[in-house]
């Protein structure tokens, strides 16, 4: 019996499988690589995929302080900081939300100055939207629960009209989409 022949479909390439490929790619970065890069070299490395926990330095500040020591990650009572696949701390407030202790035993446990004391004032992670077609006071019954859960007082009405966010005062947190009854949430954080 002979051996058996690779399905020509399938491309192996570092590791990865990818399915039709085409044999003949090059294994070479491609160009849009090389302009990141140089955009990179003038105006800095981009904002983080993810927010950072509260207190984060600015991201190239951040990544050279960051030990990845996962002080920050288990000093976090509510579990909200989880790990980039760099080993960095990030926070995905629609799966989690950052419930702004008031001592920030985030920023307590860094012993490295990747995070700094904040005011709770000074804390952004990102901006909430009401998506008004999931939430239960657009299609007819009262809720407000996202209203009492939002700690800055950035959501308003929701008892009886859909309600609104001030994008002012919304630091992202994702507490109104925690307290949010409607199984796919009626609200969404984009950072």
């Amino acid at each position: 019996m002979g051996e058996a022949q690779p399905d020509p479909d399938d491309r192996h390439d570092g590791g990865l499988v990818r399915r039709g490929a085409v044999a003949d790619e090059p294994r070479h970065e491609h160009a849009g690589t090389h302009v990141r890069r140089a955009l990179e070299a003038l105006v800095g490395a981009p904002p983080p995929r993810w927010p950072r926990p509260p207190g984060a330095l600015e991201e190239p500040r951040f990544l050279e302080r960051c030990t990845r020591c996962d002080a920050c990650f288990g000093a976090c009572p509510h579990r909200a900081i989880g790990r980039l696949r760099d080993g960095t701390p990030a926070l995905n407030p629609n799966a989690a939300a950052c419930h702004l202790c008031a001592d920030l035993p985030c920023i307590a446990a860094c012993d490295e100055g990747a995070l700094l004391p904040t005011p709770a004032d000074g804390i952004f992670l990102g901006l909430a939207e009401v998506l008004p077609d999931r939430c239960f006071v657009g299609a007819g019954p009262e809720c407000g629960a996202c209203v009492p859960a939002c700690p800055v007082g950035a959501v308003a009405g929701g008892a009886v009209a859909v309600p609104t966010i001030d994008p002012d005062a919304c630091v992202g947190c994702g507490l109104c989409r925690e307290a949010c009854p409607v199984w796919d949430k009626a609200i969404s954080i984009h950072w």
